[in-house]
Protein backbone atom coordinates (compact mmCIF):
# COMPACT_ATOMS: atom_id res chain seq x y z
CA UNK A 1 0.00 0.00 0.00
CA UNK A 2 1.50 3.11 -0.53
CA UNK A 3 2.10 5.69 1.94
CA UNK A 4 0.34 8.38 3.23
CA UNK A 5 0.71 11.65 1.92
CA UNK A 6 0.90 15.39 2.81
CA UNK A 7 -0.30 18.13 0.17
CA UNK A 8 0.61 21.68 -0.32
CA UNK A 9 -0.82 23.35 -3.32
CA UNK A 10 1.50 26.18 -4.26
CA UNK A 11 -0.54 29.17 -6.29
CA UNK A 12 0.17 32.50 -5.79
CA UNK A 13 2.34 31.47 -2.77
CA UNK A 14 5.89 30.86 -4.33
CA UNK A 15 7.89 30.91 -1.43
CA UNK A 16 9.23 29.67 1.56
CA UNK A 17 8.80 32.54 4.22
CA UNK A 18 6.07 33.53 5.65
CA UNK A 19 3.77 30.83 4.16
CA UNK A 20 1.76 29.15 7.12
CA UNK A 21 -0.08 27.03 5.10
CA UNK A 22 3.06 25.11 3.91
CA UNK A 23 4.59 24.92 7.18
CA UNK A 24 1.04 23.24 8.36
CA UNK A 25 1.52 20.90 5.71
CA UNK A 26 5.02 20.28 7.10
CA UNK A 27 4.06 20.12 10.96
CA UNK A 28 1.18 17.54 9.82
CA UNK A 29 3.84 15.38 7.74
CA UNK A 30 6.25 15.51 10.90
CA UNK A 31 3.77 14.47 13.28
CA UNK A 32 2.21 11.54 11.41
CA UNK A 33 5.28 10.43 9.61
CA UNK A 34 3.42 11.06 6.07
CA UNK A 35 5.39 11.72 2.91
CA UNK A 36 4.86 15.67 2.17
CA UNK A 37 4.37 16.70 -1.83
CA UNK A 38 4.79 20.29 -1.92
CA UNK A 39 3.06 20.51 -5.78
CA UNK A 40 2.13 23.52 -8.03
CA UNK A 41 0.06 22.68 -11.22
CA UNK A 42 0.76 23.99 -14.46
CA UNK A 43 -1.71 24.59 -17.51
CA UNK A 44 -1.14 22.43 -20.60
CA UNK A 45 -1.85 25.86 -22.69
CA UNK A 46 0.72 28.32 -19.99
CA UNK A 47 1.98 29.65 -22.73
CA UNK A 48 -1.29 30.75 -24.77
CA UNK A 49 -2.58 32.03 -20.91
CA UNK A 50 0.21 34.27 -20.20
CA UNK A 51 2.44 36.40 -21.97
CA UNK A 52 6.62 35.69 -22.21
CA UNK A 53 7.94 37.89 -19.74
CA UNK A 54 5.53 36.20 -17.06
CA UNK A 55 6.02 32.82 -18.38
CA UNK A 56 9.79 33.44 -17.77
CA UNK A 57 9.20 35.07 -14.72
CA UNK A 58 6.94 31.88 -13.71
CA UNK A 59 9.38 29.35 -14.03
CA UNK A 60 12.38 31.20 -12.72
CA UNK A 61 9.87 31.40 -9.29
CA UNK A 62 8.93 27.61 -9.76
CA UNK A 63 13.09 26.93 -9.75
CA UNK A 64 13.65 29.19 -6.84
CA UNK A 65 11.06 27.89 -4.93
CA UNK A 66 12.17 23.89 -6.02
CA UNK A 67 15.73 25.50 -4.82
CA UNK A 68 14.32 26.89 -1.40
CA UNK A 69 12.67 23.61 -0.80
CA UNK A 70 15.57 21.14 -1.26
CA UNK A 71 17.59 22.82 0.94
CA UNK A 72 14.67 21.59 4.03
CA UNK A 73 14.82 18.50 2.47
CA UNK A 74 12.03 18.74 0.27
CA UNK A 75 11.17 19.12 -3.36
CA UNK A 76 8.40 21.19 -5.94
CA UNK A 77 6.15 18.39 -7.81
CA UNK A 78 5.40 20.08 -10.85
CA UNK A 79 2.32 18.59 -12.07
CA UNK A 80 1.07 19.10 -15.64
CA UNK A 81 -2.83 19.48 -16.91
CA UNK A 82 -6.03 21.05 -15.63
CA UNK A 83 -6.10 21.03 -11.49
CA UNK A 84 -9.16 20.45 -11.38
CA UNK A 85 -9.15 16.69 -13.36
CA UNK A 86 -5.46 16.15 -12.44
CA UNK A 87 -5.56 16.66 -8.97
CA UNK A 88 -7.90 13.86 -7.80
CA UNK A 89 -5.50 11.27 -9.72
CA UNK A 90 -2.28 12.34 -7.99
CA UNK A 91 -4.34 12.51 -4.95
CA UNK A 92 -5.62 8.85 -5.48
CA UNK A 93 -2.01 7.85 -6.75
CA UNK A 94 -0.47 9.56 -3.32
CA UNK A 95 -2.84 8.32 -0.97
CA UNK A 96 -2.96 12.11 0.21
CA UNK A 97 -4.81 12.48 3.79
CA UNK A 98 -3.90 16.04 4.16
CA UNK A 99 -4.03 19.24 1.44
CA UNK A 100 -2.82 22.77 2.60
CA UNK A 101 -3.55 25.55 0.63
CA UNK A 102 -4.08 29.71 0.61
CA UNK A 103 -7.84 30.96 -0.10
CA UNK A 104 -7.49 33.13 -3.41
CA UNK A 105 -10.31 35.45 -4.73
CA UNK A 106 -9.52 35.06 -8.42
CA UNK A 107 -12.88 33.41 -9.69
CA UNK A 108 -10.49 31.01 -11.68
CA UNK A 109 -8.91 29.06 -8.52
CA UNK A 110 -12.42 29.73 -6.69
CA UNK A 111 -13.99 27.21 -9.26
CA UNK A 112 -10.77 24.55 -8.98
CA UNK A 113 -10.88 24.98 -5.47
CA UNK A 114 -14.73 23.78 -5.10
CA UNK A 115 -13.73 21.05 -7.18
CA UNK A 116 -11.18 19.71 -5.33
CA UNK A 117 -12.65 20.54 -2.14
CA UNK A 118 -16.10 18.71 -2.81
CA UNK A 119 -13.38 15.29 -4.27
CA UNK A 120 -11.80 15.70 -0.42
CA UNK A 121 -14.72 15.44 1.25
CA UNK A 122 -16.05 12.55 -0.53
CA UNK A 123 -12.76 10.86 -0.31
CA UNK A 124 -12.08 11.94 3.87
CA UNK A 125 -9.04 14.25 2.90
CA UNK A 126 -8.85 17.29 5.37
CA UNK A 127 -8.69 20.54 4.15
CA UNK A 128 -6.57 23.52 5.29
CA UNK A 129 -6.90 26.85 3.85
CA UNK A 130 -4.69 30.10 5.20
CA UNK A 131 -5.21 33.59 4.35
CA UNK A 132 -1.65 34.47 3.11
CA UNK A 133 -1.82 36.24 -0.17
CA UNK A 134 -3.23 40.28 1.30
CA UNK A 135 -1.99 41.91 4.79
CA UNK A 136 -5.86 41.28 5.97
CA UNK A 137 -8.85 38.73 5.76
CA UNK A 138 -10.45 40.75 2.79
CA UNK A 139 -13.71 38.94 3.71
CA UNK A 140 -13.24 40.02 7.03
CA UNK A 141 -12.99 43.64 6.34
CA UNK A 142 -16.09 43.08 4.13
CA UNK A 143 -18.00 41.87 6.91
CA UNK A 144 -17.14 44.24 9.31
CA UNK A 145 -18.66 46.59 6.92
CA UNK A 146 -21.83 45.37 6.93
CA UNK A 147 -21.54 43.00 4.07
CA UNK A 148 -20.48 45.77 1.89
CA UNK A 149 -17.69 46.52 -0.13
CA UNK A 150 -16.02 50.09 0.78
CA UNK A 151 -16.47 51.94 -2.28
CA UNK A 152 -14.03 54.50 -1.26
CA UNK A 153 -9.86 54.32 -0.44
CA UNK A 154 -10.66 56.20 3.06
CA UNK A 155 -13.47 53.81 3.72
CA UNK A 156 -11.58 50.81 3.41
CA UNK A 157 -8.42 52.56 5.76
CA UNK A 158 -10.85 53.16 8.71
CA UNK A 159 -12.06 49.50 8.90
CA UNK A 160 -8.34 48.42 8.96
CA UNK A 161 -7.25 50.82 10.55
CA UNK A 162 -7.24 48.92 14.47
CA UNK A 163 -6.45 45.65 12.82
CA UNK A 164 -3.23 43.90 14.31
CA UNK A 165 -1.22 42.54 11.56
CA UNK A 166 0.33 39.29 13.04
CA UNK A 167 4.32 38.99 12.57
CA UNK A 168 5.58 37.11 9.28
CA UNK A 169 6.47 33.20 10.13
CA UNK A 170 9.63 31.76 9.31
CA UNK A 171 9.56 28.08 7.90
CA UNK A 172 12.85 26.68 8.26
CA UNK A 173 11.93 23.26 9.70
CA UNK A 174 14.19 20.80 7.72
CA UNK A 175 12.11 17.17 7.19
CA UNK A 176 12.97 14.19 8.46
CA UNK A 177 13.84 11.06 6.00
CA UNK A 178 10.63 9.36 6.34
CA UNK A 179 8.63 12.35 5.09
CA UNK A 180 10.87 12.07 1.99
CA UNK A 181 8.99 10.59 -1.21
CA UNK A 182 10.82 7.19 -2.59
CA UNK A 183 10.31 9.62 -6.12
CA UNK A 184 11.87 12.20 -4.80
CA UNK A 185 14.83 12.51 -7.66
CA UNK A 186 12.04 11.70 -10.44
CA UNK A 187 12.82 13.90 -13.08
CA UNK A 188 8.94 13.67 -14.69
CA UNK A 189 8.34 16.58 -11.86
CA UNK A 190 11.07 18.98 -12.28
CA UNK A 191 10.25 22.71 -13.44
CA UNK A 192 9.86 22.53 -16.87
CA UNK A 193 12.08 23.69 -19.31
CA UNK A 194 10.95 26.53 -22.09
CA UNK A 195 11.03 23.94 -24.94
CA UNK A 196 9.31 21.28 -23.02
CA UNK A 197 6.25 24.34 -23.11
CA UNK A 198 7.13 24.44 -26.81
CA UNK A 199 7.75 27.82 -25.87
CA UNK A 200 10.96 29.62 -27.83
CA UNK A 201 13.03 31.77 -25.04
CA UNK A 202 14.63 33.60 -27.84
CA UNK A 203 11.60 35.54 -28.66
CA UNK A 204 12.09 37.35 -25.47
CA UNK A 205 14.62 40.31 -24.68
CA UNK A 206 17.00 40.83 -21.86
CA UNK A 207 14.98 39.72 -18.69
CA UNK A 208 15.25 43.13 -16.11
CA UNK A 209 12.99 41.44 -13.38
CA UNK A 210 14.21 37.90 -12.52
CA UNK A 211 11.74 35.54 -11.05
CA UNK A 212 11.81 34.22 -7.28
CA UNK A 213 11.42 34.32 -3.45
CA UNK A 214 15.42 34.67 -3.46
CA UNK A 215 15.24 37.81 -5.73
CA UNK A 216 12.33 39.01 -4.13
CA UNK A 217 14.24 39.29 -0.52
CA UNK A 218 17.07 40.96 -1.99
CA UNK A 219 15.11 43.69 -3.58
CA UNK A 220 12.93 44.03 -0.38
CA UNK A 221 16.19 44.38 1.39
CA UNK A 222 17.50 46.81 -0.71
CA UNK A 223 15.04 49.34 -0.89
CA UNK A 224 14.32 48.56 2.94
CA UNK A 225 17.78 50.33 3.77
CA UNK A 226 17.04 53.76 1.93
CA UNK A 227 14.96 54.64 4.85
CA UNK A 228 14.89 58.61 3.95
CA UNK A 229 14.05 57.68 0.13
CA UNK A 230 11.54 55.47 1.87
CA UNK A 231 10.02 57.77 4.61
CA UNK A 232 9.78 60.44 1.37
CA UNK A 233 8.45 58.28 -0.70
CA UNK A 234 5.19 59.93 -2.72
CA UNK A 235 4.22 58.26 -5.96
CA UNK A 236 3.01 61.13 -7.59
CA UNK A 237 6.53 62.68 -7.51
CA UNK A 238 8.12 59.58 -9.00
CA UNK A 239 8.60 59.22 -13.07
CA UNK A 240 6.33 56.98 -14.96
CA UNK A 241 9.15 57.97 -17.81
CA UNK A 242 12.13 57.32 -16.40
CA UNK A 243 14.70 55.40 -17.91
CA UNK A 244 15.58 52.92 -14.87
CA UNK A 245 11.95 52.65 -12.55
CA UNK A 246 11.75 55.38 -10.28
CA UNK A 247 9.77 52.97 -7.85
CA UNK A 248 10.47 49.43 -6.27
CA UNK A 249 9.24 46.82 -8.74
CA UNK A 250 8.59 44.98 -6.00
CA UNK A 251 4.48 44.88 -7.52
CA UNK A 252 5.61 41.27 -9.47
CA UNK A 253 7.16 39.49 -6.65
CA UNK A 254 4.19 40.61 -4.33
CA UNK A 255 1.31 39.47 -7.56
CA UNK A 256 3.09 36.02 -7.55
CA UNK A 257 3.59 35.55 -3.97
CA UNK A 258 7.41 35.21 -3.63
CA UNK A 259 7.32 38.25 -1.60
CA UNK A 260 5.19 38.14 1.23
CA UNK A 261 2.82 41.23 1.64
CA UNK A 262 2.56 40.90 5.24
CA UNK A 263 6.19 40.85 5.91
CA UNK A 264 6.55 44.04 2.88
CA UNK A 265 4.10 45.66 5.57
CA UNK A 266 6.02 45.09 8.36
CA UNK A 267 9.51 46.07 6.99
CA UNK A 268 7.68 49.33 6.13
CA UNK A 269 6.60 49.80 9.70
CA UNK A 270 10.31 49.74 10.51
CA UNK A 271 11.14 51.91 8.41
CA UNK A 272 8.46 54.14 9.07
CA UNK A 273 8.57 53.78 12.93
CA UNK A 274 9.93 57.37 14.89
CA UNK A 275 11.16 58.71 11.64
CA UNK A 276 8.74 61.55 9.94
CA UNK A 277 7.26 60.01 6.92
CA UNK A 278 4.51 60.30 3.58
CA UNK A 279 1.19 58.85 4.57
CA UNK A 280 -1.18 57.16 2.67
CA UNK A 281 -2.36 56.95 -0.57
CA UNK A 282 0.75 58.32 -1.54
CA UNK A 283 3.18 56.45 0.63
CA UNK A 284 4.55 53.49 -0.28
CA UNK A 285 2.32 52.29 2.59
CA UNK A 286 -0.37 53.52 0.87
CA UNK A 287 0.68 52.14 -2.24
CA UNK A 288 0.52 48.75 -0.28
CA UNK A 289 -3.37 49.46 1.03
CA UNK A 290 -4.37 50.17 -2.37
CA UNK A 291 -3.91 46.87 -3.45
CA UNK A 292 -5.45 46.14 -0.20
CA UNK A 293 -8.46 47.94 -1.12
CA UNK A 294 -9.04 46.42 -4.57
CA UNK A 295 -8.37 42.95 -2.87
CA UNK A 296 -11.14 43.54 -1.03
CA UNK A 297 -13.81 45.24 -3.63
CA UNK A 298 -13.00 42.32 -5.89
CA UNK A 299 -13.53 39.93 -2.74
CA UNK A 300 -17.66 40.95 -2.41
CA UNK A 301 -18.46 42.28 -5.97
CA UNK A 302 -20.07 40.14 -8.40
CA UNK A 303 -18.54 40.31 -11.82
CA UNK A 304 -15.85 42.66 -10.79
CA UNK A 305 -13.82 41.98 -13.92
CA UNK A 306 -16.54 42.72 -16.45
CA UNK A 307 -18.69 45.61 -16.88
CA UNK A 308 -22.29 44.00 -17.46
CA UNK A 309 -23.67 42.45 -13.79
CA UNK A 310 -20.76 44.56 -12.22
CA UNK A 311 -23.09 46.30 -9.31
CA UNK A 312 -20.39 49.17 -8.83
CA UNK A 313 -19.47 49.68 -12.90
CA UNK A 314 -21.18 52.73 -14.28
CA UNK A 315 -22.51 51.43 -17.40
CA UNK A 316 -21.07 53.24 -20.56
CA UNK A 317 -21.84 52.40 -24.30
CA UNK A 318 -18.35 51.71 -25.73
CA UNK A 319 -17.49 51.14 -28.78
CA UNK A 320 -15.30 48.01 -30.25
CA UNK A 321 -12.57 48.60 -32.63
CA UNK A 322 -9.86 46.33 -33.26
CA UNK A 323 -7.88 48.83 -35.22
CA UNK A 324 -8.06 50.94 -32.51
CA UNK A 325 -7.36 48.49 -29.65
CA UNK A 326 -4.28 46.51 -31.58
CA UNK A 327 -2.28 50.01 -32.55
CA UNK A 328 -2.40 50.69 -28.95
CA UNK A 329 -1.38 47.46 -27.78
CA UNK A 330 1.46 47.36 -30.30
CA UNK A 331 2.28 50.42 -29.80
CA UNK A 332 1.75 52.22 -32.90
CA UNK A 333 -0.65 54.82 -31.70
CA UNK A 334 1.33 58.11 -33.70
CA UNK A 335 1.30 59.79 -29.99
CA UNK A 336 4.98 59.04 -29.23
CA UNK A 337 4.55 58.67 -25.00
CA UNK A 338 1.65 56.49 -25.35
CA UNK A 339 3.54 54.35 -27.89
CA UNK A 340 6.92 54.31 -25.82
CA UNK A 341 4.63 53.09 -22.99
CA UNK A 342 3.11 50.38 -24.55
CA UNK A 343 6.10 49.16 -26.13
CA UNK A 344 7.97 48.88 -22.75
CA UNK A 345 5.39 47.02 -20.91
CA UNK A 346 5.80 44.44 -24.42
CA UNK A 347 9.37 44.00 -23.91
CA UNK A 348 9.88 44.54 -20.43
CA UNK A 349 6.44 42.77 -18.69
CA UNK A 350 6.25 46.01 -16.85
CA UNK A 351 5.72 50.04 -16.67
CA UNK A 352 5.53 52.79 -13.95
CA UNK A 353 2.21 53.16 -12.23
CA UNK A 354 1.38 56.10 -13.61
CA UNK A 355 2.21 55.25 -16.97
CA UNK A 356 -0.59 52.67 -16.62
CA UNK A 357 -2.62 55.71 -15.63
CA UNK A 358 -1.58 57.12 -18.97
CA UNK A 359 -2.20 54.48 -21.65
CA UNK A 360 -5.71 53.36 -19.66
CA UNK A 361 -7.11 56.65 -20.03
CA UNK A 362 -6.16 57.07 -23.67
CA UNK A 363 -7.51 53.91 -24.53
CA UNK A 364 -10.66 54.97 -23.23
CA UNK A 365 -12.58 57.89 -21.93
CA UNK A 366 -9.42 59.63 -22.86
CA UNK A 367 -9.08 59.29 -26.77
CA UNK A 368 -10.07 56.13 -28.10
CA UNK A 369 -12.82 55.15 -26.60
CA UNK A 370 -12.82 51.34 -26.35
CA UNK A 371 -13.98 49.31 -22.88
CA UNK A 372 -11.60 49.18 -20.28
CA UNK A 373 -12.37 45.19 -20.20
CA UNK A 374 -10.66 45.20 -23.72
CA UNK A 375 -7.46 46.75 -22.24
CA UNK A 376 -7.35 44.80 -19.12
CA UNK A 377 -7.14 41.39 -21.21
CA UNK A 378 -4.40 43.10 -22.94
CA UNK A 379 -2.52 44.25 -19.68
CA UNK A 380 -3.42 40.40 -18.42
CA UNK A 381 -1.24 39.07 -21.16
CA UNK A 382 1.79 41.41 -20.72
CA UNK A 383 2.13 42.56 -17.24
CA UNK A 384 4.64 40.35 -14.85
CA UNK A 385 2.48 41.83 -11.80
CA UNK A 386 -0.83 40.94 -13.72
CA UNK A 387 -3.65 40.71 -10.67
CA UNK A 388 -7.22 39.70 -10.92
CA UNK A 389 -8.51 42.21 -8.46
CA UNK A 390 -6.01 45.18 -9.12
CA UNK A 391 -6.16 44.99 -12.50
CA UNK A 392 -9.87 44.94 -12.87
CA UNK A 393 -10.54 47.92 -9.92
CA UNK A 394 -7.58 49.86 -11.79
CA UNK A 395 -9.02 49.65 -15.40
CA UNK A 396 -12.64 50.81 -13.63
CA UNK A 397 -10.69 53.73 -11.90
CA UNK A 398 -8.69 55.12 -14.88
CA UNK A 399 -11.84 54.36 -17.44
CA UNK A 400 -13.84 56.47 -14.75
CA UNK A 401 -16.38 53.71 -14.28
CA UNK A 402 -15.93 52.92 -10.57
CA UNK A 403 -14.51 54.24 -7.89
CA UNK A 404 -13.14 57.42 -9.31
CA UNK A 405 -15.86 59.60 -11.37
CA UNK A 406 -14.04 63.04 -12.47
CA UNK A 407 -14.36 61.71 -15.70
CA UNK A 408 -12.90 65.27 -17.25
CA UNK A 409 -9.70 64.98 -15.76
CA UNK A 410 -8.09 63.58 -18.74
CA UNK A 411 -4.38 62.74 -19.44
CA UNK A 412 -2.68 64.56 -21.96
CA UNK A 413 -0.56 62.37 -24.44
CA UNK A 414 1.93 65.13 -24.96
CA UNK A 415 1.82 67.08 -21.87
CA UNK A 416 2.36 64.38 -19.13
CA UNK A 417 4.74 62.95 -20.17
CA UNK A 418 6.54 66.40 -20.55
CA UNK A 419 6.97 67.08 -17.12
CA UNK A 420 9.51 64.76 -15.91
CA UNK A 421 11.12 64.11 -19.31
CA UNK A 422 11.27 67.53 -21.74
CA UNK A 423 14.19 65.64 -23.69
CA UNK A 424 12.12 63.06 -24.42
CA UNK A 425 14.87 59.95 -23.48
CA UNK A 426 11.96 57.23 -22.71
CA UNK A 427 10.88 57.87 -26.28
CA UNK A 428 13.84 57.66 -27.61
CA UNK A 429 14.71 54.17 -25.90
CA UNK A 430 11.56 52.62 -26.57
CA UNK A 431 10.70 54.39 -30.08
CA UNK A 432 13.84 54.31 -31.68
CA UNK A 433 12.70 55.37 -34.96
CA UNK A 434 12.12 58.94 -33.30
CA UNK A 435 15.75 59.06 -31.34
CA UNK A 436 17.02 62.04 -34.26
CA UNK A 437 14.12 64.19 -33.77
CA UNK A 438 14.76 67.29 -32.03
CA UNK A 439 13.82 67.86 -28.87
CA UNK A 440 10.99 70.55 -29.94
CA UNK A 441 8.65 67.65 -32.10
CA UNK A 442 9.80 64.13 -30.18
CA UNK A 443 6.39 63.96 -28.04
CA UNK A 444 4.64 65.44 -31.35
CA UNK A 445 6.62 64.33 -34.69
CA UNK A 446 3.49 65.53 -36.42
CA UNK A 447 4.54 69.02 -36.36
CA UNK A 448 7.86 68.70 -38.03
CA UNK A 449 8.59 69.99 -41.34
CA UNK A 450 8.90 67.55 -43.94
CA UNK A 451 12.64 68.88 -44.28
CA UNK A 452 12.96 68.06 -40.45
CA UNK A 453 11.33 64.38 -40.46
CA UNK A 454 13.52 63.61 -43.47
CA UNK A 455 16.49 64.53 -41.79
CA UNK A 456 15.86 62.81 -38.55
CA UNK A 457 15.34 59.67 -41.13
CA UNK A 458 11.77 59.05 -39.87
CA UNK A 459 8.50 60.19 -41.92
CA UNK A 460 5.48 60.33 -40.12
CA UNK A 461 3.14 58.21 -42.26
CA UNK A 462 5.80 56.09 -43.56
CA UNK A 463 8.31 55.23 -41.24
CA UNK A 464 5.88 55.97 -37.92
CA UNK A 465 2.50 55.80 -37.77
CA UNK A 466 0.16 59.07 -38.52
CA UNK A 467 -1.82 60.18 -35.19
CA UNK A 468 -4.75 57.25 -34.78
CA UNK A 469 -6.98 60.77 -33.57
CA UNK A 470 -6.58 64.53 -32.72
CA UNK A 471 -6.65 64.50 -28.97
CA UNK A 472 -7.41 68.28 -28.27
CA UNK A 473 -10.94 67.06 -30.47
CA UNK A 474 -11.49 63.98 -29.34
CA UNK A 475 -11.09 64.34 -25.99
CA UNK A 476 -13.96 66.53 -25.63
CA UNK A 477 -16.01 64.55 -27.38
CA UNK A 478 -15.32 61.71 -25.01
CA UNK A 479 -16.29 63.95 -22.52
CA UNK A 480 -19.73 64.90 -23.55
CA UNK A 481 -20.41 60.59 -23.85
CA UNK A 482 -19.10 59.89 -20.26
CA UNK A 483 -21.47 63.14 -19.30
CA UNK A 484 -24.49 61.44 -21.42
CA UNK A 485 -23.41 58.07 -19.89
CA UNK A 486 -23.25 59.14 -16.01
CA UNK A 487 -26.83 61.13 -16.80
CA UNK A 488 -28.56 57.72 -18.40
CA UNK A 489 -26.92 55.85 -14.91
CA UNK A 490 -28.61 57.80 -12.79
CA UNK A 491 -31.82 58.13 -14.20
CA UNK A 492 -31.39 54.15 -14.23
CA UNK A 493 -31.09 54.11 -10.32
CA UNK A 494 -33.49 56.01 -9.78
CA UNK A 495 -36.09 54.01 -11.22
CA UNK A 496 -35.27 51.15 -9.72
CA UNK A 497 -35.37 52.74 -6.11
CA UNK A 498 -38.75 51.69 -3.94
CA UNK A 499 -41.01 54.35 -3.73
CA UNK A 500 -42.34 55.37 -0.52
CA UNK A 501 -45.92 54.67 0.16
Amino acid sequence: MVAPSVVHWFRLDLRIHDNLALRNAINEAENRSHILRPIYVIHPEAKNRIGGNRLRFLIQSLNDLDANLRKLNSRLYILRGDASKCLPKVFKKWNVKYLSLQVDIDPEYIKQDEVIEKYCEENDIFVVKRVQHTVYDVHSVVKKNNGSIPLTYQKFLSLVKDTQVKEPIEVTKVLSEGCKPVDFDCKDYDVPTFSQLDFDESSLLECKYEGGETEALKRLNVYMAKKQWVCAFEKPNTSPNSIEPSTTVLSPYISHGCLSAKLFYHKLKQVESGNRHSEPPVSLMGQLMWREFYYTAGSGTENFDKMVGNPVCTQIPWKKNDEYLKAWAEGKTGYPFVDAIMRQLKQEGWIHHLARHMVACFLTRGDLWVSWEDGAKVFEDLLLDYDWSLNAGNWMWLSASAFFYKYFRVYSPVAFGKKTDKEGLFIRKYVPELKKYPTEYIYEPWKAPKSVQTTAGCVVGVDYPKRIVDHDKIHKENMQKMSAAYKLNKEKKSLKRPRPD
